[in-house]
């Protein structure tokens, strides 16, 4: 039987994940334009829910992608992985365009994971093991892309055990309609699809 939404997201078992909401990633600095010009909307209602989350006591991870000048560490084995190393923008660690969107607030009781490999946040970060050991069971995942980082993401937590929500205004992919394709055709499948204002109901 489906939970009703307030249940399923009870702030006593879930937290709120970013995915690869950085400036190199959604903002100024982004490594791939086409994407940027579908997420304004994006980091105001990433910034709300992360306020809201915190406010209700939940626990915020922001999860971010980095790669060294060398290429150290990250994969070659996908072409998105080639395009990536070939754009003017470097997801260096520590640098302005690997850190946190600007216009999303970041507090000290946030958590930070960073990878240097893969297509989502579960691969290795420690991000599964964190989230249970915080009592974890309900992963409210916002960010980028619909169409590979948040499909992997909601897949692999799938795989882990978790339910994953995916509030509709704080995700984006490109083109849109694809984005919206994969929203009808593959999440509502995985995941449960609502509205940030549902959430922070829910939170409230």
């Amino acid at each position: 039987m489906a939970l009703r939404l307030e249940e399923l997201i009870a702030p006593r078992h879930t937290a709120l994940i970013t995915q690869e909401c950085q400036n190199g990633v959604i903002g100024a600095q982004a490594v791939f334009p086409a994407l940027t010009a579908h997420t304004k909307e994006l980091i105001p209602a990433v910034d709300r829910l992360a306020k809201a989350a915190r406010k209700a006591e939940l626990p915020v991870v922001h999860c971010l992608a980095v790669r060294r000048p060398d290429g150290l560490g990250a994969n070659t084995n996908a072409r998105m992985f080639g395009a990536a190393a070939k754009a003017p923008v470097l997801l260096e660690p520590g640098s302005h365009a690997a850190a946190v969107a600007d216009g999303i607030t970041v507090e000290p009781s946030d958590l930070v994971l960073s990878r240097y490999h893969g297509l989502g946040p579960m691969a290795d970060t420690g991000l599964a093991a964190t989230l249970r050991n915080m009592g974890v069971r309900t992963i409210v995942g916002v960010g980028v892309s619909l169409n590979v980082g948040m499909l992997n993401f909601a897949m692999d937590a799938v795989n882990a055990g978790f339910q994953f929500v995916l509030p509709r205004e704080a995700v984006a992919g490109f083109p849109p309609e694809y984005a919206e394709a994969v929203l009808a055709n593959t999440f509502n499948a995985i995941a449960t699809i609502t509205t940030v204002d549902a959430v922070l109901n829910a939170w409230n």
